[in-house]
C-alpha cells in the first residue's frame, strides 16, 4: 500500500490508533469488522484500513459521554481545574506536530510546507482555551437590577457531538474540542471517514493528559453512522463543519428535538480590489488565499471583484501569478499545490470548469488536468474572467482551485456583487485607505473581512452570515457555543 512518500501510518501509528476506538477512557475492540479504506490522492491507492464504527459502537460512546456528564467529575470541576488537562493536551499535540503534518499530507494531499505551518493552529487552540479557563473559578457574573442582584451562571451544555470534515481535520477538530472541554462538556467526535487519523491521535493525547473516562470519545465512521449519532436523545448539542446540504440536514434533525447546534458551512468569499489598491499587494494576497489546499477551504477568496477599468490589468497580473504556482508531489518542498483530496472531488471540479466555459466566462488559465502528471487527483489552477453573478461558477462553492474575476461598475455595484450570494463567510478588501476599507467592509454581509490580506486568529470569532452557518468558532464566542445560561435570583 503506497502513500506517495516514505511516511507510512502503519509503521508510525500505534496498534490502538489503527485497530481500536477510544471510548470511556480505553481503547476498545470494535463491534463490527467493517473498515474505512483510506486512499492516497497522490497514488490513488489505499494506504491503510482502519475500523469503521457501527451503531452499537455509537451507543457505547454516547452512554460513556452521558455518564461522564451526568455523574462524572468533569462538569463539576472548576474551569481552572479543567484548564490543566486542556493545556496538557495542547502539549501532547505539540510533541506530535511533525507527525500530524505528515498525516495531513498523506490523507488529503496538502503541500507539506502548508501543513507544517498551519498544523500549529491545533495546539494554539488548546492553549487559548486552557489559558482562558485558568482565569476562572467559575463562569458566572453578578448582575444588578432595581432592588436586588442575580447570579448569571454559564454551565456546560452537556454532551456534545462534534462532526468534522476532511479538508483540515486537526485544526477544525480542535476548534470544537478545545472550547467544549473548557466549558465542561463531554464529547463524542465523529471525524470524516476520509481523514480519521488525526482524531485518533487526539484521543491518544487525551489519554496521556489523564482526561477522565468518558469525557472524550472518538468514532471514525461514515455518514450513516453520523446520522444515527445526531439523532440520539442523549446528545445535547451538535457541532458540525462541512457542506451546506449536510448542515441543513443536521439543523432539521436538531430542530425536531430542540437540540442545540452550531454550523460552520461553505463560502464564496469576495476579494474586492478598490481602484486605489496597490496591485502587487492585492495579487500577492489573493494568489495563495484564492486556492489554499487546492481550493478546498471554506474561506478561500474565490471571487475577485475589480472595476471594469482595471479588470484586464488585474486579470493579466493574477493569471501570471497563478501560472507560476508549482503543482506536483505534495511531499516536495517547492510544491505549492497538491492534488484534490479524492476522485469525486476531482470530477466535481472538472464539471464546474465545464459549466463555466458553457456559460461564456473567459477561461484565462488552467481548465483541465496537468499533462505532465499521470496519476493522482490533480487539476490545474484555473482562472475565469468576465464572470457575472448569474453564472454557476460565481454562485456555488466549487471547493477546488477555480477563481472567478468579476468586473463592477462602481463601489456601490461592488457591494451589490459581493453580497449577491447565499454565503457570507469571509472576504477581503484591498485599498490604500484604511478608512475607506473599513467603510466598505461594514457593507459586506460576511462574518470575517480582512483589509489587504486574509487573517485568522484563534482568539477572534470565525463564522458566517446566511447559509455559511450558525454560530461562531474561536474566541470567547467559541466557548459560549458550548454553554447554557442559568439565572439565579436571591443567591447573590
Amino acid at each position: 500500500m503506497a502513500t506517495g512518500s516514505a511516511f507510512d501510518p502503519q509503521q508510525v501509528l500505534s496498534e490502538n490508533l489503527l485497530k481500536r476506538f477510544y471510548i470511556d477512557g480505553k481503547w476498545i475492540v470494535p463491534n463490527s469488522d467493517k473498515t474505512l479504506d483510506l486512499v492516497s490522492p497522490v497514488t490513488e491507492e489505499c494506504f491503510v484500513r482502519i475500523p469503521e464504527a457501527s451503531k452499537s459502537d455509537v451507543d457505547r460512546a454516547v452512554t460513556a459521554a452521558r455518564q461522564a456528564s451526568d455523574h462524572g467529575p468533569w462538569p463539576r470541576m472548576s474551569p481552572k481545574e479543567r484548564s490543566k488537562y486542556i493545556l496538557a493536551m495542547g502539549q501532547q499535540l505539540k510533541k506530535r506536530l511533525p507527525q500530524l503534518a505528515d498525516l495531513w499530507v498523506t490523507q488529503i494531499g496538502a503541500p507539506k510546507s502548508f501543513a507544517q505551518y498551519n498544523v500549529h493552529f491545533a495546539p494554539q487552540l488548546f492553549e487559548f482555551y486552557g489559558e482562558l479557563a485558568a482565569k476562572h473559578d467559575d463562569f458566572s457574573e453578578l448582575r444588578e437590577f432595581p432592588g436586588g442582584r442575580a447570579n448569571v451562571i454559564r454551565e456546560p451544555v452537556g454532551v456534545a457531538a462534534i462532526i468534522t470534515p476532511w479538508n483540515a481535520p486537526l485544526p477544525l477538530l480542535s476548534y470544537g474540542v478545545a472550547p467544549a472541554l473548557a466549558a465542561g462538556c463531554t464529547i463524542v467526535v465523529k471525524p470524516a471517514p476520509e481523514t480519521p487519523l488525526d482524531a485518533q491521535v487526539l484521543a491518544e493525547c487525551a489519554q496521556l493528559a489523564d482526561l477522565p473516562p468518558g469525557v472524550l470519545n472518538v468514532l471514525p465512521a461514515g455518514r450513516e453512522v453520523g446520522d444515527y449519532l445526531i439523532r440520539k436523545p442523549e446528545i445535547d448539542k451538535v457541532s458540525f463543519t462541512g457542506s451546506v446540504a449536510a448542515g441543513k440536514h443536521i439543523a432539521e434533525v436538531c430542530a425536531s428535538r430542540l437540540a442545540r447546534c452550531t454550523l460552520e458551512l461553505g463560502g464564496k468569499s469576495p476579494a474586492v480590489i478598490l481602484d486605489d489598491a496597490d496591485l502587487p499587494t492585492a495579487i500577492g494576497a489573493i494568489t495563495p488565499f484564492g486556492m489554499p489546499i487546492t481550493g478546498q477551504v471554506c474561506f478561500a477568496l474565490t471571487r475577485v471583484l475589480v472595476s471594469k477599468k482595471r479588470h484586464d490589468e488585474v486579470v493579466e497580473a493574477y493569471s501570471k501569478a497563478v501560472k507560476s504556482i508549482v503543482v506536483g508531489d505534495p511531499w516536495l518542498p517547492d510544491t505549492q499545490m497538491g492534488p484534490l483530496a479524492m476522485k469525486r472531488q476531482l470530477n466535481k471540479v472538472l464539471d464546474y470548469i465545464e459549466q463555466g466555459k458553457r456559460a461564456g466566462a473567459d477561461l484565462v488559465t488552467g481548465g483541465g488536468q496537468p499533462m505532465d502528471i499521470n496519476r493522482g487527483y490533480y487539476v490545474e489552477p484555473t482562472v475565469f474572467a468576465n464572470v457575472t453573478t448569474d453564472m454557476t461558477i460565481a454562485k456555488e462553492e466549487i471547493f477546488g482551485p477555480v477563481v472567478s474575476v468579476m468586473p463592477y461598475e462602481d463601489e456601490a455595484d461592488a457591494v451589490r456583487i459581493a453580497n449577491d450570494t447565499c454565503y457570507g463567510l469571509s472576504g477581503a478588501v484591498f485599498t490604500t485607505s484604511t478608512e475607506k476599507g473599513l467603510a466598505f467592509a461594514k457593507k459586506i454581509r460576511t462574518g470575517n473581512v480582512t483589509l489587504n490580506g486574509l487573517n485568522l486568529q484563534v482568539s477572534i470569532p470565525f463564522g458566517g452570515y446566511k447559509q455559511s452557518g450558525i454560530g461562531r468558532v474561536g474566541g470567547l464566542e467559541g466557548l459560549e457555543a458550548y454553554q447554557e445560561l442559568k439565572s439565579i435570583y436571591g443567591a447573590a
